[in-house]
């Protein structure tokens, strides 16, 4: 028993100074405002007097399942360098480490809402690499919220559930959201009994006229708060546009087809009329639809067949075609004689039409008669003007001698 107590002792002594390493950082959880810097302490313990080398690594990895992590740099003893990850700015990480004395402090700088990540320190020493090697912390970067965007969804009408949505896309812790209503008259009033707030999330139910209204969300985090508004307009139930514009249209193309078949049918009907009236009437033979003469009918007392009234003969068939037949010849006459009235009177027209034309032409005779009998006057009046200039010049020649005469005869008197 004694002995197996010793035992017992040995093997936890070993177990002990095998996990030497041990690497730990005093705080679990570290808040840092937006923009400001942090140090993350990280130390260690080693049974390793005087180590040769070490190296040390800080990595980071973000608050969601199955992340990975990613290093951000790696310490070297005894050289005291290290090497920056790809993609991290040397302004803002660092890391302050001191082997001898067991610290591997992380340095951050000008923090951002996206450094808000898991960072774990892990430390390698030569010829002390069991134990705990590794320790965790999560870094939170305080960051206000942002101005809440707000949204319906649902249709804002009477008997209808909406949601009134309100979300800050930042703010680090989580925020809340309180809600705050006012009526049309811009007077306070509490919120609709039945409504629901999940988070940022509203719900109105069976809304009516009285729910409209403005609506104000703030969202509020230790750091900061801020608020949005939204005014509500609940209106009566009113029709699809896009339903009502498809029916109206539906219904027009259904009416223009209509028209253009009944068109066509008239147009077709009236064609035919016009072939009827233009051909005439159809001959027809005094022989039945089998080719026999109508006064000689055999077997005109066999039966065909039966009905209600009796037996239906042969003879009767060829009597019901040829009162059939009548029918169609008085009809074609009918039309035909119709035709012949229609081209009557449009003999009738186009020979009024000849008259009329003919007093036209009569009356431009007339004018011509009565143009060429003021042309014959115009010239006879030129002659006579001509003749009259012509006497003017020689009464006017005569007078001239009788002056020149009575002045020589003066001139003798004297």
């Amino acid at each position: 028993m004694e002995s197996g107590v010793f035992t017992f002792v040995l093997l936890c002594t070993v177990w002990l100074n095998v996990e030497a390493l041990t690497v730990s950082i005093p705080q679990k959880l570290y808040d840092v405002p937006r923009g400001g810097n942090a140090l993350i302490p990280c130390t260690f313990k080693t049974t390793v007097q005087n180590p040769r080398s070490a190296v040390i690594t800080w990595s980071r990895r973000p608050n969601q399942p199955d992340a990975e992590d990613v290093v951000i740099l790696t310490y070297f003893y005894p050289d005291t360098s290290f090497d920056l990850a790809e993609g991290f700015d040397p302004t803002r990480f660092s890391i302050g480490a001191n082997v001898q004395t067991g610290q591997a402090n992380l340095l951050l700088k000008s923090l951002k809402f996206e450094d808000s990540m898991f960072y774990e320190c892990h430390v390698q020493v030569r010829g002390d690499t069991s134990g705990n090697t590794t320790a965790t912390t999560n870094v939170v970067v305080w960051v206000p919220p942002t101005k809440p965007i707000l949204n319906v969804q649902g249709k804002p009408e009477y008997g209808q559930n909406i949601n009134l949505t309100c979300v800050s896309e930042e703010a680090s812790p989580s925020p809340t959201y309180k809600w705050e209503s006012y009526d049309v008259l811009n007077n306070l009033r509490p919120l609709d009994p039945k409504s629901t707030v999940k988070g940022g999330i509203l719900s109105l139910f069976n809304v009516t006229k009285e729910t409209s209204g403005y609506y104000i969300c703030t969202s509020t985090n230790k750091v900061g708060s801020a608020s949005s508004n939204f005014t509500l307009s609940v209106l009566p139930p009113s029709l699809n546009i896009g339903s009502t514009a498809g029916i109206i249209g539906g219904v027009a193309a259904a009416l223009i087809l209509l028209v253009i078949i009944i068109c066509c049918c008239y147009c077709r009907k009236k064609k035919q009329q016009e072939e009827a009236y233009a051909m005439g009437a159809p001959e027809y033979t005094d022989k039945d639809p089998d080719g026999n003469d109508e006064n000689h009918h055999p077997q005109e007392s066999s039966v065909v067949y039966s009905d209600s009234k009796g037996p239906i003969t042969r003879r009767d068939q060829y009597e019901e075609k040829s009162e059939h037949n009548d029918d169609r010849r008085s009809d074609i006459n009918d039309r035909r004689r119709d035709y012949d009235d229609r081209r009557s009177d449009f003999d009738d027209r186009r020979s009024d039409f000849d008259d009329r034309r003919s007093d036209i032409n009569d009356r431009r005779r007339d004018y011509d008669d009565r143009r060429s009998d003021f042309d014959d006057q115009r010239s006879n009046y030129s002659d006579r003007r001509d003749k009259y200039s012509d006497r003017n010049e020689r009464y006017d020649d005569d007078r001239h001698y009788d002056d020149e005469r009575r002045y020589d005869d003066r001139r003798g008197q004297r």
